[in-house]
């Protein structure tokens, strides 16, 4: 083999070399590259999910909030109705109130408002005396004071015999000693005492020893015949309606 062979030989193997290091080359390109595209398609789908989840998060956020803010916008307007109806319920038992004040005669300039003078001086009484035998049987004590208003003291003592012997007739024992007490109770309210202590009429019963008391006021029954029948007025008043 001369030189001339031997060049060519060499020059034919560095071609093969040259050849196979290019389709090397090449083969390590084409897997660079798709190894680069799908890595960057999972970041782009990683990054997708990831936005995805911030959205859903951010979403829940903003719903859970509107939800809140809807339960508190409806409770305050439960509140509303509540009060709404608890103001129209006093003004009703305002008003029986002041008709209490027409039982008993009371008639004193009342919150900016002048109650009518109808009373039946006679009616009244016999409500006292009927309050008293009421008191006298609940009681059931041969001795009690009572106490009246100070405006109401004659009435009573108009009444009290008669009342006596009525209770003693029911209850079929001897007529009770009734000391009618020196120490009143409070007088109807006025336009001076409007916030005060006041009583609309009735009678105030205890054992001598005070630990039996019978509350018989005008005020005292109002406020238990309002108590007993609240659930009716507001079935009266509004039906099925709900807060």
């Amino acid at each position: 083999m001369n030189e001339t062979d031997v060049q060519k030989q060499i020059q034919q193997m560095v071609r093969f070399i040259r050849q196979e290091a290019e389709e090397k080359a090449n083969e390590i390109a084409v897997s660079a590259e798709e190894e680069f595209n799908i890595e960057k398609l999972q970041l782009v789908e990683a990054e997708k999910k990831k936005i995805k989840q911030e959205y859903e998060r951010k979403d829940k956020q903003v719903q859970t909030r509107r939800k809140i803010e809807y339960s508190m916008q409806l409770n305050a307007s439960r509140i509303k109705v509540l009060q709404a109806q608890d103001d129209l319920v006093n003004e009703m038992k305002e008003a029986a109130a002041k008709e209490l004040l027409r039982v008993s005669g009371h008639h004193h300039h009342f919150v900016g408002e002048l109650v009518d003078k109808i009373f039946d001086h006679n009616h009244y009484k016999n409500l006292l005396k009927e309050l008293i035998v009421q008191s006298l049987l609940r009681l059931k004590e041969p001795s009690v004071l009572l106490r009246c208003r100070e405006e109401d003291v004659d009435l009573v003592e108009d009444v009290l015999h008669s009342a006596k012997k009525i209770y003693a007739e029911k209850a079929d024992v001897h007529e009770p000693e009734v000391i009618v007490d020196s120490v009143h109770l409070p007088s109807g309210p006025s336009h001076h005492n409007s916030h005060g202590r006041f009583c609309s009429g009735g009678v105030v019963l205890a054992s001598r020893d005070g630990k039996i008391v019978c509350e018989n006021t005008l005020d005292a029954r109002l406020e238990v015949a309002f108590r007993q029948k609240l659930p009716q007025i507001r079935k009266q008043l509004f039906g099925g309606i709900a807060a």
